[in-house]
């Protein structure tokens, strides 16, 4: 049976394919041309010189060691947020003694807390920890502020596991650290996607940890450098908008890898 073509559905999806890609296209095509093309040309015209000399520039001029800098504090805030979340979650669900219902309250908590209402403890805290200045003293602070939103994900992915499928592997003999590594962990991608792409972005996007926390520029991170391309002579454009790019490319990955899950996960179906 044929059927009739849905012509205002596909109007709206090329109204909606206008409006992503004409920012894109903008994106893209300013990082191809030179500062004196940009700015005389306007930013929809095609460049003048096809030109790859903005992120050579970018690269050369340390956004290269930035790039690094915000890579280590990402993967380090992400294998945190996994070493002690998935555990801690899991206590939550299966454990019923009181004390962990108050802990999973106090992580609670923690999500009304915003970090600029603890920047100047934080501050002191850190110096006086000696870890000023240091990528570990950005790492520890931005994977505290990640474990709420991550544990409270992840607490709801392993609730929606069965519980026959416990008891199943309870009366088989097996340990609560085996049922939490071949059972939970496997029925929980969902969830756990969903935390690692949370706090990838939080670790990646993150200024105002190393803004307060950071003064060299053997530890400047991404954000930082992005927010220096103002000086007082003005913004080159071009150099900014390929910083941009270089800047999206690892978490637009990370994104792509997970996307299917991180849906489940934030729908609540993460353990199914």
């Amino acid at each position: 049976m044929r059927t009739r073509p849905n012509y205002l559905a596909g109007f709206g999806s090329l109204i909606w394919l206008l409006l992503v890609g004409l920012p894109l296209y903008v994106l893209l095509l300013a990082t191809l041309r030179t500062r004196s093309d940009y700015s005389t040309e306007g930013p929809l015209s095609l460049p003048a010189q096809w030109t790859l000399r903005n992120y050579l520039t970018d690269l050369s001029n340390g956004f290269g060691r930035d790039f690094l800098n915000t890579l280590t504090v990402t993967a380090s805030v992400v294998a945190l947020v996994l070493l002690v979340v998935p555990p801690l979650a899991y206590a939550i669900v299966r454990a019923r003694g009181r004390a962990t219902g108050w802990v999973f309250r106090l992580f609670l908590l923690g999500l009304a807390i915003p970090a600029q209402a603890v920047i100047v403890p934080m501050f002191y805290l850190i110096s006086k920890a000696d870890l000023y200045d240091h990528l570990i003293g950005v790492i520890l602070p931005t994977a505290a502020f990640c474990l709420p939103v991550c544990t409270l994900v992840l607490t709801g992915a392993m609730r929606d596991i069965s519980p026959e499928l416990h008891e199943a592997m309870a009366v088989d003999g097996a340990s609560p650290a085996r049922v939490f590594r071949q059972l939970v962990l496997p029925l929980s991608k969902g969830g756990l996607s969903s935390i690692v792409v949370f706090a990838a972005l939080q670790a990646w996007n993150g200024f105002l940890f190393p803004l307060v926390l950071t003064q060299s520029d053997s530890t400047k991170v991404i954000t930082l450098g992005l927010y220096e391309f103002q000086t007082e002579h003005g913004v080159d454009v071009p150099r900014l908008l390929s910083a941009v790019v270089l800047s999206m490319l690892p978490i637009l990955v990370v994104y792509l890898f997970a996307r299917r899950a991180l849906v489940q996960g934030l729908m609540g179906v993460g353990g199914k």
